[in-house]
């Protein structure tokens, strides 16, 4: 075998390995399109926590590239939730730090007079603030939610903020690891009161004024 058969030979192999790779490059992308990315379970410690150890499993993923916008339209996602023909949950009072010992005042509900924007206070977006409009903002992983959660532990559509009544409620899709309203998992669409954490994945945040 001379040496221009040989270097045509070893270009060939090359080549195809190199069309291989770029095919299975192609069947890899088609596939987190058509079913998003893998999602991991959280799990709980000794007292039952859900979040405990998701910090200690991995370190806090970058920021994403660009944060969630609001359209002021129909947001296109807005059929992904299913319709409220159940009941309604209102949370339970909880006490205020600062309070005396024995007291639950009930906490005012966010409504579109009381909770002006969305903030995070927890996560790879701590900071981040949205404006609240009249509009539903979904939240998950999905680039077309209104509140993009870029981390392992949120599904791609996981959660809906939404209002009944002129009342922000936060309602769960099926997510792989839960949305948590003040510490109680959401299994219901339910009230959210002002300042009262909504955990998802790694992410907290809070209705304010």
């Amino acid at each position: 075998m001379t040496v221009s058969t040989l270097t045509l030979l070893v270009l060939r192999i090359g080549f195809l390995l190199l069309l291989w790779l770029f095919v299975f490059a192609i069947v890899y992308a088609l596939r987190s399109d058509l079913f998003g990315q893998r999602v991991r379970k959280l799990q709980s410690d000794a007292a039952g926590n859900p979040f405990a150890s998701a910090a200690a499993a991995r370190p806090a993923p970058a920021p994403a590239a660009a944060a969630g916008t609001i359209s002021t339209a129909e947001h296109p996602l807005a059929g992904l939730a299913r319709p409220i023909t159940g009941p309604i949950e209102r949370p339970a009072a909880r006490p205020v730090p600062g309070e005396p010992a024995g007291s639950f005042p009930n906490r005012p509900m966010a409504t579109v007079l009381t909770a002006h924007r969305l903030v995070i206070t927890s996560g790879p977006r701590r900071g981040t603030e949205i404006p609240l409009v009249n509009e539903p903002i979904t939240i998950g992983r999905s680039g077309d939610s209104g509140l993009v959660i870029r981390d392992e532990y949120t599904s791609t559509h996981h959660a809906r903020l939404m209002l009944w009544n002129n009342e922000w409620m936060i309602q769960d899709l099926d997510s792989t690891n839960g949305t948590f309203l003040d510490g109680q998992r959401v299994t219901v669409p339910t009230q959210v009161p002002l300042d009262a954490p909504i955990k998802i994945g790694t992410t907290t945040f809070e209705l304010r004024r």
